[in-house]
């Protein structure tokens, strides 16, 4: 960390985003005692079947999958995701790539990846949060790997209302074909690497996944930084 910085640092402490306490200067977002702690999923050990792959089992040419933690609301654990959602904080956004990243790199996840689509957001969303929090993720993901960054390839139609409250089935009816593919030249033969922050019933990757499809000769992959619910 340059000098400029530490003396930021020192001016303005950085709070972990979990407990509250100053960062050190060598961390991001989150402390080393509550990154240790928090809700770290399996995935990695098995990621062609776990609660989150089996969400999109023959229902999209999945390869592996993987949340990097357990999604449980209102728990403390669920700061650093809600900061880059909802409190206008895209660098936390981009910090949850780094750490991600860095989590699955030595497990060898991102091998054969070509390409990572973040999954988008509409328009108007956009200009109300003024960034999109899972292209920001991919950012992150890509500094640490090397795969490119396309955010261009799919388009979210409209948005009709927030996921969050709704039940499982009116969640999979409120993204139906709000997904577009406008650059299947960009995808076709690829393995795509779909990014998103919060996964809970698997209809707003499964919606976008599948317009993937008709681009041709695909594989898909998934990372999700947390994972909310239990398969059915």
């Amino acid at each position: 960390m340059s000098i400029l910085l530490r003396l930021l640092d020192l001016i303005a402490p950085r709070p972990c985003a979990v407990c509250g306490r100053r960062l050190a200067v060598s961390e991001q977002l989150i402390c080393t005692s509550c990154l240790l702690h928090m809700p770290w999923t399996d995935h990695p050990r098995h990621p062609y079947d776990n609660d989150l792959a089996k969400r999109f089992w023959h229902l999209l040419p999945i390869e592996r999958a993987v949340a990097l933690w357990h999604y449980k609301a209102k728990a403390n654990t669920t700061y650093p995701i809600l900061q880059a959602k909802y409190f206008f904080r895209p660098e936390a956004a981009e910090t949850l790539g780094l750490i991600a990243a860095r989590w699955l790199q030595p497990t060898g996840f991102f091998e054969g990846i070509d390409v990572i689509i973040p999954i988008p957001i509409a328009k108007k969303r956009q200009r109300q949060r003024g960034y999109n929090q899972s292209e920001r993720i991919a950012r992150g993901v890509s500094a640490i790997t090397g795969i490119p960054v396309n955010d261009q390839a799919v388009k979210r139609r409209s948005f009709k209302r927030s996921q969050t409250k709704l039940d499982r089935t009116s969640r999979r009816r409120n993204v139906e074909g709000q997904y577009e593919l406008v650059d299947p030249v960009a995808v076709h033969g690829k393995h795509i690497l779909l990014i998103d922050d919060v996964c809970t019933t698997g209809a707003t990757i499964r919606s976008c996944g599948s317009v993937l499809v008709a681009a041709g000769d695909i594989k898909i992959s998934v990372l999700v930084i947390g994972i909310a619910g239990e398969h059915r």
